[in-house]
């Protein structure tokens, strides 16, 4: 890994789908370490550029470095660099956890020996050795979470990216999975996190970047944006002017 990198550089990025221009020229340098916010209403432009990020969607201009790594030109480079955990649940619902697990170090050509124990490292973890056997569907919402972040990390990327990995998730569960968070950012993990949970953003991130209309319409450290006493919450519906999620 080169340190002289940031985990994340965008440069110019433009995503259209046909004629409607969902990112519309945005720049961002996340710096390693990091636990950044990306926030945004519905349709600003968030899950397009995490798209393009994570190689879902191609760029129709600009450019995405990950530690450096162009996701285009170098695209199974940047590809194994990157972790993603989904709002969506885009698994096999069927499928045991464990082999979930073990269906995604399979795509990043990860050895049997070295899934296994990949595996059982992010089951303890997780706290899902009890539930390793149970089909994805049996499980309750707090751990359909867990299962998912276990599968987004298990290639060890430098790179996280969460799209709103607790929704669904009761008080308890959500605290939990903060404290997991909390821990791998501590031990290096850069985080990238999209919530519509405000107080999440406002309790993990140390720096923020709101986008509207596809357009990066504020950045800075959190501080900026609680500063006079206003939470993340007021400072977010005042720049984005009513807007709504």
């Amino acid at each position: 890994m080169n340190t002289t990198h940031d985990a994340l550089t965008i440069e110019n990025l433009v995503k259209k789908y046909g004629e409607k221009t969902a990112v519309d020229g945005i720049s961002l340098s996340i710096p390693k370490g990091s636990f950044f916010g990306l926030l945004g209403p519905n349709g600003a432009g968030k899950s397009s550029t995490i798209h393009c990020i994570t190689g879902i969607a191609t760029i129709t201009s600009g450019r995405i470095l990950i530690d450096g790594v162009d996701v285009q030109e170098e695209y199974k480079e940047a590809r194994k660099l990157v972790g993603l955990s989904p709002q969506e649940f885009n698994v096999d619902i069927f499928a045991p956890v464990e082999k979930l697990l073990d269906y995604v170090g399979g795509y990043y050509g990860m050895s049997k020996a070295e899934r296994m124990e990949r595996a059982e490292e992010l089951l303890t973890r997780f706290d899902l050795q009890e539930h390793r056997k149970k089909k994805f569907q049996e499980l309750s919402g707090g751990l359909k979470r867990r299962a998912m972040l276990a599968r987004g990390l298990m290639h060890a990327p430098d790179l996280l990216i969460l799209d709103e990995p607790t929704a669904g998730v009761d008080v308890e569960q959500r605290h939990d999975l903060w404290e997991y968070l909390r821990e791998m950012n501590k031990n290096g993990k850069t985080i990238i996190l999209t919530s519509h949970y405000l107080e999440e953003v406002e309790a993990l991130c140390d720096e923020i970047a709101i986008i509207n209309h596809g357009k990066i319409v504020a950045q800075g450290s959190k501080e900026e944006f609680v500063k006079d006493g206003s939470s993340l919450e007021q400072s977010y519906l005042a720049i984005t002017k009513g807007d709504t999620d």
